[in-house]
């Protein structure tokens, strides 16, 4: 159901203000009227107003004077400014001044309405940064959102039991934080917790870094190592990116779920552990059972209690508290005040799709508080795909990226412009995006690679 919003028109015209009412009321909105800029204050000292739309010329304090005092005291209002007197220059400066939006005399229904939709959003997302973090987010998580509420309840269900988690989503939306925050809900809390990236460890070493070796079990086993099982033993240890483990190592994997013993590499005893095993992957690990890289028997046994963290771009307003907590976090590791951002800034990073999630996120905020000039970021100040994106604009080497288009297809357009802007460095491009080197290559396409490759990129 659409929100209904409290609107202040305000025109000396009374035809003016007749006509602007009855059609936001036929939007479903409440709207009170004022006759010049003196009343309007009267009606703003006494209520909250969700959006103000105001006409430029008028006797006494015109238009612009109303916008100033609704950006420096009403923050979270939206501003409307309506005038027959079109110019470009007044336009720039409504904007400049405040204005979310500008509508020149005459303008249709559909204007009309397209004006309160994107003012009304725009106070929204302005609301919605200046809000206070929500009570209820476990473990220095943030967001309110919907799909976070229920990875909430999930993370307090899969604390106080003892059986596997496996927790999926993309890379960058956070699948560490939900695992730490399932350990230290929990019974373990006290003891280890151990995090492992499969996809780091090489393939020869990931049997002897999580299972341990004897002393001479192969060529540079100089001394005896206990492994990561052993080492979190009584606690929680986190396999990040688990479809990356061995056929040997799953087969291993799988003995200690059922059995709950490791064998060391170059060990014929097993040894006992207590050890709760949460997973995480960022693939589809059924269609891997399907392909023949994954064990099936492995995926019943780790996904006991199954926990899908969404992506950012799902998460709504959720990008505009994450900005605010990570402006804070790098400014003060800065010792700086916190950057102010444009209602603009905040709005283009609110449509923006971001591939590589809230890692994406929080590496762009710190280059861009390490970047901020005279402690304002706007648009300009922002990745150029960002600012595309927002507008529905073409990206440096053609392409229409708006958001008519599927997101798959924005996704691939922004790692090209990234990889284009580090001349095919791969290693770069993944450290922009927020995204590991495996995860990257996943994304692109056969030809990307093989335009990378031509074009002379390097790893």
């Amino acid at each position: 159901m659409k929100h209904a919003a409290s609107v202040l028109v305000v025109d000396d015209s009374a035809a003016t203000r007749e006509v602007l009412e009855r059609n936001i009321r036929a939007e479903g909105h409440r709207v009170s009227t004022a006759q010049d800029v003196a009343e309007a204050l009267q009606h703003l000292g006494q209520a909250d107003f969700d959006l103000v739309v105001t006409d430029l010329r008028m006797p006494g304090a015109d238009g612009m004077e109303l916008v100033r005092h609704v950006r420096d005291h009403c923050r979270g209002t939206g501003v409307i400014m309506v005038t027959g007197f079109a110019t470009v220059h007044g336009a720039v400066s409504a904007m400049q001044d405040g204005a979310d939006d500008y509508l020149s005399k005459p303008f249709s229904d559909d204007e009309l309405r397209d004006s309160l939709r994107k003012a009304l959003e725009k106070a929204a997302l302005r609301r919605a940064f200046d809000a206070d973090q929500p009570i209820d987010a476990p473990d220095g998580m943030i967001g309110s959102s919907p799909p976070m509420h229920r990875v909430y309840r999930l993370i307090g269900k899969a604390s106080g039991a003892a059986v596997p988690v496996l927790i999926s989503g993309e890379s960058g939306t956070g699948k560490e934080l939900v695992a730490r925050a399932i350990h230290y809900r929990g019974p373990r809390a006290a003891s280890p917790f151990l995090a492992v990236n499969c996809a780091a460890i090489p393939e020869t070493l990931i049997e002897s870094e999580l299972f341990g070796h004897r002393k001479g079990a192969f060529t540079g086993a100089t001394g005896e190592r206990q492994g990561f099982f052993a080492a979190a033993d009584g606690g929680t240890l986190f396999l990040d990116e688990v479809a990356e483990l061995t056929p040997v190592a799953q087969a291993k994997l799988l003995r200690v779920l059922q059995e709950g013993t490791v064998q060391a590499v170059g060990s014929d005893e097993p040894r006992g552990v207590d050890v709760r095993i949460v997973a995480a992957t960022n693939k589809d690990l059924e269609e891997s059972v399907r392909v023949g890289s994954f064990r099936e028997d492995l995926l019943f046994r780790l996904n006991v209690l199954p926990i899908e963290v969404p992506p950012l771009r799902d998460r709504g307003d959720d990008v505009v508290m994450l900005l605010k907590a990570f402006l804070h976090e790098a400014a003060r590791q800065c010792a700086m005040d916190p950057p102010e951002l444009t209602n603009e800034a905040i709005d283009a990073m609110r449509r923006y799709p971001w591939p590589g999630n809230v890692r994406e996120l929080q590496n762009i905020v710190q280059r861009l508080v390490v970047f901020a000039d005279a402690g304002v970021i706007d648009t300009v100040d922002l990745p150029a795909v960002m600012r595309y994106v927002s507008r529905g604009a073409h990206a440096p080497g053609g392409g229409l990226i708006g958001s008519d288009r599927p997101l798959r297809e924005i996704e691939a357009a922004h790692i090209r412009a990234v990889l284009e802007r580090v001349g095919g460095n791969k290693t770069k491009a993944a450290a922009i995006l927020g995204i590991d080197r495996k995860s990257l290559r996943s994304k692109l396409k056969p030809d990307d690679n093989a335009r990378a490759l031509t074009d002379g990129s390097s790893d």
